[in-house]
């Protein structure tokens, strides 16, 4: 997750002329494209893991760390990178993002040898730290003041709805054609969105030398930031933790057979949140915040309680789609409000925590798997969520009125 953007955010002006035309729609949809890609390299394998390890030769376990590799990849290099490439153009350095993505899908698609998918994946994670590091802050500058939450929304989309339709399509594919061509139509998109990022997205300039540039250990100061940041940590982490073992998690109740229709309720309940919080973020930050934690804790709460009623756990997943859709939007648009003229730094540890909290959840999940069984997920979800909803609720980074 996401933004490096080139100048502090909080302040920056928005492109020429966009108070009079609204939204540049064909941009934001060109950057919500970027985000479908980001989000769905990085889930895809969860998709065809059965098909990859048998093909690779190892154990399904090994091949899952598919993903978590991805995760690490970002979380170590979205930092060094905002700084390395802050002084670039920001349409250059998307195009290389996603230039990044073409490459590592085409090494995936291709390879036989573990230990070079490997690599491929983690390089694929290296492009979305990039990608994830500017995507945010270049929406908001494309757009006019008062209506910056609406274009992030616009641009977050994509993660929805490449968990709605991106995965379970992918999975088809991969069932029907191979999972090789997944990710070869993964590189065509993204060329193709070369062309489109080049022709139709606006650009913007990268910051002059040493401006609006912070270090990373100064913005933890700020309390509003730091707020913001662990919300972030620990409601990814709740969130990662159950999602990642779905599949596991139904199985246990029986349901196995149904996770891409309990996947796909997920998603369009996710695109409904994300529809809502975009029409509301400028003037509720911090309601819209509460609101998408407690979704998720009643979620979690429902799939808790042992019950032979599969029509609820389909009403809970709706519920928890319907309050982490718009999530992403939530914590970007709240850390860089907070950070102010530090935006750029306050964005950059977002990214870091954000795949950190994915990389633990993984993690975390297979410990409690092991140790405790799939009933210990939602109860884990639930646990970590309290904090998240304490914190959220003073105030601190989550301002209750409109944007002045």
């Amino acid at each position: 997750m996401s933004t490096h953007t080139t100048e502090p955010t909080g302040s920056s002006e928005p492109a020429e002329g966009a108070e009079r035309r609204g939204l540049p729609l064909a941009a934001l949809l060109a950057l919500a494209t970027a985000v479908f890609v980001t989000s769905l390299t990085e889930t895809l394998p969860t998709g065809v893991l059965p098909a990859m390890s048998a093909d690779l030769g190892v154990g399904e376990s090994a091949m899952g760390q598919s993903v978590t590799v991805y995760a690490i990849g970002t979380a170590l290099t979205a930092i060094p990178l905002s700084a390395a490439t802050s002084g670039w153009r920001r349409k250059r350095l998307l195009l290389t993002a996603m230039a990044g993505f073409a490459a590592a899908n085409t090494v995936t698609a291709v390879s036989t040898d573990y230990s070079l998918t490997m690599a491929a994946r983690f390089v694929a994670g290296v492009a979305a730290g990039l990608a994830w590091a500017l995507l945010a802050g270049y929406a908001r500058r494309l757009a006019p003041a008062h209506l910056q939450g609406r274009a992030m929304a616009i641009v977050m989309t994509g993660i929805p709805v490449a968990l709605s339709l991106g995965v379970p399509a992918g999975t088809f594919l991969g069932e029907v054609l191979g999972w090789r061509v997944t990710f070869t139509l993964m590189t065509v998109l993204a060329v193709a969105l070369l062309g489109w990022i080049a022709a139709g997205v606006p650009d913007q300039p990268g910051q002059g030398r040493g401006a609006g540039r912070v270090p990373i250990l100064r913005v933890l100061t700020i309390p509003r930031v730091t707020s913001v940041l662990f919300v972030t940590l620990v409601f990814v982490l709740a969130h990662t933790i159950l999602y990642t073992y779905i599949a596991t998690f139904l199985d246990g109740l029986g349901m196995g057979g149904s996770t891409d229709l309990v996947l796909l309720v997920f998603g369009v309940a996710s695109l409904a949140g994300i529809w809502f919080v975009g029409a509301r973020i400028d003037r509720r930050l911090r309601a819209l915040t509460l609101a998408s934690a407690l979704l998720v804790a009643v979620a979690a709460s429902l799939l808790a309680v042992p019950a032979d009623s599969p029509a609820l756990v389909y009403a809970a997943v709706a519920l928890w789609g319907l309050g982490w859709g718009g999530a992403p939007t939530l914590l970007q648009t709240a850390v860089t409000d907070a950070g102010g003229d530090s935006a750029d730094a306050a964005q950059a540890a977002l990214v870091t925590l954000w795949n950190a909290a994915m990389a633990g959840g993984g993690v975390a999940g297979g410990v409690l798997l092991d140790h405790l069984g799939t009933g210990s997920l939602p109860w884990s979800v639930l646990l970590l969520l309290l904090p998240v909803v304490v914190v959220a609720a003073r105030g601190h980074g989550f301002p209750a009125g409109a944007k002045r």
